[in-house]
């Protein structure tokens, strides 16, 4: 058995995807043999999240803690360094595939009651290649008999082409910005893009720029889908594209101390909430009983 677990690989239109079954996550993604994102070995432990789904919450839960219909929670401290709970709870979980076509594969996974999270809720994601890209959703029934917190987002790196992200451009039509402090990035509150070097609505080379950010007042193109872009020198790279569905996004400049991770890819992960909605509240999901959410994006070459 590899360490991410069974291997489902999908292609079409010049694309091809492998998705594991840890994490329903996205392995490698290619066209016409060029990396779309920041992959990994089968028999690698995953490194930093790569292509995980990230859910019943995104990013953080600052100290584990929050608060819920009346009743006090305490989560597991999965980034003990910065003592707070991060990127949920089905990223090391293993995945079962429901349905297959050689362009299409459909994973579930039911999270059971926890403690620190004592709801039921069934989880789809879905990966399906044509020309448009790679479209990936996920969905989340509330299978128990109370209201359930919600949340997700994905957990691409996003490659231009070779080198790093030094040398790659970037586009991301927001306009504000969540502001974190150094140590454990709590959320202090939201600022104003412009005049900063967090502003990318004019796509322009990130070069020494350090980012961990989580992004909002997303600026829609007339189709209402908002756009990321991430490009090498001469003009090509990959696109993110996603609706009001996610209307935050992280982005992470990958910075390590592993040489082989150090800035090899630019986070990108749309997102249905900030981080620590769970005690903020913003942007917060609350599924009823037998209620269904489905969220989405893509992933192209351009």
């Amino acid at each position: 058995m590899q360490a991410s677990g069974e291997q489902h690989s999908i292609s079409a239109a010049g694309y091809t995807a492998t998705v594991t079954e840890v994490g329903a996550t996205l392995r490698e993604l290619r066209h016409d043999g060029r990396d779309l994102v920041a992959g990994f070995a089968a028999d690698e432990v995953r490194p930093v999240f790569r292509g995980a789904v990230l859910a019943p919450w995104p990013n953080r839960v600052i100290d584990g803690t929050y608060e819920f219909g009346g009743q006090s929670y305490q989560l597991a401290l999965t980034e003990p360094d910065r003592h707070n709970a991060l990127h949920g709870l089905v990223a090391w979980s293993s995945w079962q595939v429901v349905d297959r076509t050689p362009e299409r594969v459909e994973l579930a996974h039911r999270l059971f009651p926890q403690t620190g999270y004592p709801f039921l809720l069934d989880l789809r994601a879905t990966y399906e290649l044509s020309e448009a890209g790679l479209a990936c959703t996920v969905a989340a029934v509330n299978a128990g008999d109370v209201d359930a917190p919600f949340g997700c987002a994905p957990h691409p790196y996003l490659v231009a082409g070779p080198g790093r992200v030094d040398d790659w451009s970037l586009e991301l039509p927001a306009g504000r910005y969540l502001e974190v402090t150094e140590d454990r990035l709590v959320p202090r509150g939201l600022a104003e893009v412009a005049g900063t070097d967090y502003d990318f609505r004019t796509p322009r080379t990130i070069g020494a720029t350090f980012l961990d950010h989580a992004y909002t007042a997303l600026a829609a193109e007339p189709d209402g889908v908002v756009r990321a872009r991430v490009r090498t020198a001469e003009g090509y790279g990959v696109e993110l594209r996603w609706d009001a569905g996610c209307p935050w996004v992280q982005v992470h400049t990958a910075d390590r101390p592993e040489a082989e991770l150090d800035r090899s890819g630019l986070a990108v992960e749309p997102m249905t909430c900030p981080p620590d909605a769970f005690n903020s509240g913003t942007d917060l999901v609350v599924l009823a009983p037998g209620q269904r959410h489905e969220v989405g994006w893509t992933i192209a070459a351009i």
